[in-house]
């Protein structure tokens, strides 16, 4: 399966979107299976003629005798998912970062997002570009889209908590320093972010180790360079995300990809 990732070209949309990734049709490829991990992006895919099937912690893909676009979307991947690719396909997915998504659909909570996916004109505009067989070309049509629709939006307490959940400072100490309640904190980052505010620091965590991984020498350093109370902190957490330890993790994931996938 071939699989290539791009970071936007237009520099508004770089603060937004972390980038696309396609993945081209083979006739002569044989079913690909791997697991990938909980992160903190919003995620729209598009696929080609295809039929799929989905439960939590798993997504079958095959390919359908009729023409079709079929676009997902995921907001909270909370748990390792194991895809299924019964035959390969054509498709192109898009990373927003964490509150990008919202400078480009008019919804003002997580739980409303889908639904102004659907009522836009987002999947024409998928079947445009999966349809156009030069990649420059489909890369240009998907960010004058993305160009077409996006808005400045205040958002500047989001932004906030955002930023401070990248510190050393407790849940209570955010609240604190942003003059509100804890609980207020959480709400903010459930209806923003998807998730309540101690399961998203855990996962940004984690895909902040996945990163320093290539310039750490080991779990201790690891564990201090990323926010992680100790060495056990962060072997927990990594089982929890991952189903498997750190060690074995690293040896098989390759996480210089963009896209941090374990083949099975």
């Amino acid at each position: 399966m071939k699989v290539t990732f791009y970071e936007p070209v237009h520099s508004v949309l770089k603060d937004y979107i972390q980038g696309y990734y396609f993945i081209e049709k083979d006739d002569d490829q044989e079913s690909v299976r791997y697991l990938t991990f909980p992160d903190n992006y919003f995620i729209v895919s598009a696929c080609q003629d295809v039929s799929v099937t989905q439960d939590k912690g798993w997504v079958e893909i095959t390919r359908s005798p009729s023409e079709n676009i079929v676009v997902d979307f995921v907001f909270r991947c909370s748990v390792p998912t194991e895809i299924f690719y019964r035959q390969s396909v054509n498709e192109v997915t898009i990373y927003f970062k964490p509150l990008g998504i919202y400078h480009f659909f008019n919804a003002d909570k997580s739980e409303d997002l889908e639904q102004e996916i659907n009522l836009s004109d987002l999947t024409d505009i998928m079947d445009t570009v999966l349809k156009e067989s030069d990649r420059k070309k489909q890369i240009e049509i998907l960010e004058n889209y993305c160009l077409s629709r996006f808005r400045q939006r205040d958002l500047h307490l989001a932004y906030t908590i955002l930023n401070d959940f990248e510190t050393e400072l407790s849940i209570e100490e955010i609240a604190a320093k942003n003059k509100i309640t804890r609980q207020y904190v959480n709400k903010i980052s459930q209806r923003y972010l998807a998730k309540p505010a101690s399961e998203f620091r855990k996962i940004q965590r984690f895909r902040k180790v996945l990163i320093s991984n290539k310039k750490s020498r080991n779990l201790t350093e690891l564990s201090y360079e990323n926010l992680f109370y100790d060495q056990s902190h962060l072997i927990k957490d990594f089982k929890e995300l991952t189903k498997i330890s750190p060690g074995k993790f690293f040896e098989n994931v390759d996480t210089e990809q963009n896209n941090v996938w374990l083949f099975i």
